[in-house]
This record gives C-alpha cells, sequence and structure tokens, in this order.
C-alpha cells in the first residue's frame, strides 16, 4: 500500500483524556474523535506519544485501540502508535495488539538508549518485518536523545519493504530536504512539526501528524489543504494566526498545553498522569486569553 496515497494532509495524535481518578475518559475521547474529524482532519493517530502512552498499561492500550475503531467507524484512517527503546517487546505487541483495522503503525525512535544509526536501522528491520501493516518511521531527537540521519531515513525506505514512510520532527530543514530529495517514490514524508509544518510542505512534505489539531482542527486543516494547494498566501494567513497557539501548547509540555486548550473548550477535563503536570496558572491564563480573542475575531 502506498501510504502517499491514504495519509496525506493532516492527521492528528489524538490525546488521551483522564478523568478526575485519572481513568481513561471514554466520554470525552468520543467528543473529541467528533471534533476534529467535523473539523476536517484527515486521519487519526491513537497511542502516539501525545497520547501519554508511556503512563498507560498494556490493557488500556488495547482497550483505546478498540475504542477508537469503533468510533471512527471507517469516517478516516486509523494509524496505531507502537514504539519504544525495547525491540523485542515491540515485536510481541505488533504480533498481538489488534492491528486489523489499522492503516500503519507509527513508532517513535527508541529513547534514552541512544543507538547508533547502524542499531536504528536494525531495530527498524525487525519491527517492520514483524508488522502486519506498514511502518511509519518517527524521529524525533528531541524526545528521544539521538537523531536518526537522512541517510539511515533513506537506507530504510530502500531497503526495508515493510517501511512506508516517517514522520520527520528534527527540526533540521535540511535534513528534511535530503530526504525529500533522495526518496523512493511510494515514499510518504510528514512533518512532526505543527509550527514548521507550512515551510516543510513548501518543501514537498504530504502533511503532518498534528498535535494543535486536536484543539483547532479547522483551523489547522485548513491551513495544511490550502498548502497542498500550493496556496501558500491563505496557508500564510491561516498559520499566522496559529503561531501563538503552537507557542502556547509547547512552552512547557507536550500534552499538557494541549489539553489546556481542550479543557478551556469545553471536550476534556485537564487531567494529566505524572510525570506530566498540567499547565502553571500563568500559561494557563494565556491559553483562555488566546482563545477568547480568536473567538471574537471569529465573530466580527
Amino acid at each position: 500500500m502506498f501510504l502517499r496515497e491514504t495519509l496525506g494532509g493532516t492527521g492528528v495524535a489524538l490525546v488521551t483524556p483522564f478523568s478526575n481518578d485519572f481513568e481513561i475518559d471514554y466520554p470525552a475521547l468520543n467528543k473529541l474523535i467528533d471534533l476534529v474529524i467535523d473539523g476536517g482532519v484527515n486521519y487519526v493517530v491513537s497511542l502516539g506519544t501525545t497520547g501519554e502512552t508511556p503512563t498507560l498499561d498494556k490493557k488500556e492500550k488495547i482497550a483505546l485501540i478498540e475504542f477508537t475503531y469503533e468510533k471512527v467507524n471507517n469516517r478516516v484512517p486509523v494509524v496505531i502508535g507502537i514504539g519504544g527503546n525495547d525491540t523485542h517487546e515491540l515485536i510481541n505487541d505488533l504480533k498481538t495488539f489488534p492491528l486489523n483495522k489499522a492503516t500503519a503503525v507509527l513508532s517513535a525512535s527508541p529513547y534514552y538508549s541512544k543507538p547508533s544509526q547502524e542499531g536504528l536501522y536494525f531495530h527498524y528491520k525487525a519491527l517492520a518485518e514483524a508488522s502486519p501493516k506498514p511502518i511509519l518511521l518517527y524521529n524525533v531527537p528531541g524526545r528521544t536523545g539521538r537523531n536518526m540521519t537522512a541517510a539511515t531515513t533513506i537506507k530504510l525506505a530502500k531497503e526495508v519493504e515493510n517501511i512506508a514512510g516517517i514522520k520527520e520532527a528534527s527540526g533540521d530543514l535540511a535534513q528534511c530536504m535530503q530526504i525529500l530529495r533522495d526518496r523512493p517514490e511510494h515514499f510518504l514524508v510528514v512533518s512532526g512539526d505543527d509550527a514548521l509544518a507550512l515551510p516543510q510542505m513548501a518543501c514537498g512534505m504530504e502533511g503532518i501528524i498534528s498535535v494543535a489539531a486536536n484543539a483547532l482542527p479547522r483551523e489547522f486543516s485548513s491551513m495544511i489543504r490550502a498548502c497542498l494547494k500550493g496556496d501558500y498566501k491563505a496557508a500564510k494567513k491561516l498559520n499566522d494566526k496559529l503561531i501563538e497557539a503552537y507557542d502556547l501548547m509547547f512552552a512547557e509540555n507536550n500534552p499538557a498545553g494541549v489539553k489546556a486548550f481542550l479543557s478551556e473548550l469545553g471536550i476534556i477535563e485537564n487531567i494529566t498522569r505524572l510525570p506530566v503536570v498540567p499547565l502553571s496558572e500563568g500559561l494557563h491564563n494565556k491559553v483562555k486569553c488566546y482563545l477568547q480573542k480568536e473567538l471574537n475575531m471569529a465573530l466580527h
């Protein structure tokens, strides 16, 4: 399957809503999925790192996958996040998690271990060979501590059949352009940086897996659609309104930032699991001010 044909545009890495007792809040997730699909996103990612997956046990992860399939109900594709730094355990997850209805698996690079480029290559090769679905690489060195180079990405893209794309979040535009120049024709390249999505799409990326689209799906997906049409004047106008939101969402922690937005919009409770804590009061007040300002502008 060519993921370039099915996973272009705006994907959203869904947060995991929690109730006051820190259990998964399924009614809130129900509202969130409707919000993003009705807002125009092209697909959803369940169990991305924005979903606080390091704090979810295996039973919770499987339940979240099943709930997401049922709620999405084939309206958009579903991508499942399965990443970490224990290759053997991830292979077991790929064989046992319910992936039958997934379009692809998104797998973040191993964190903390800081493997060499050769280690990254063999890690992803092992996952691809075990996976019943195409693998999307996820390079996010700001979180994992190790950048996967353009050369390693291209080697995986050309040599490992079941590796179908990458969510590239290195923040290095030169590296992004190298990947876009050298990739095989079938290989999907999407952004993992909300704030850099516009220039990265101008370089040739097909879309993004977004955090901001949880809370601002209509505004963000409209910006991405304008990029896909080559209308960068319209895209810039939309993006200019979102720059402050990006800053607020990532000032302290993800997903604490976007959860503050969603709580102010009445979609979820402002609850995170440790070690993540909610936004500080001062920053949360700035989120309130931003949303009030944007609402007032939308009304006039």
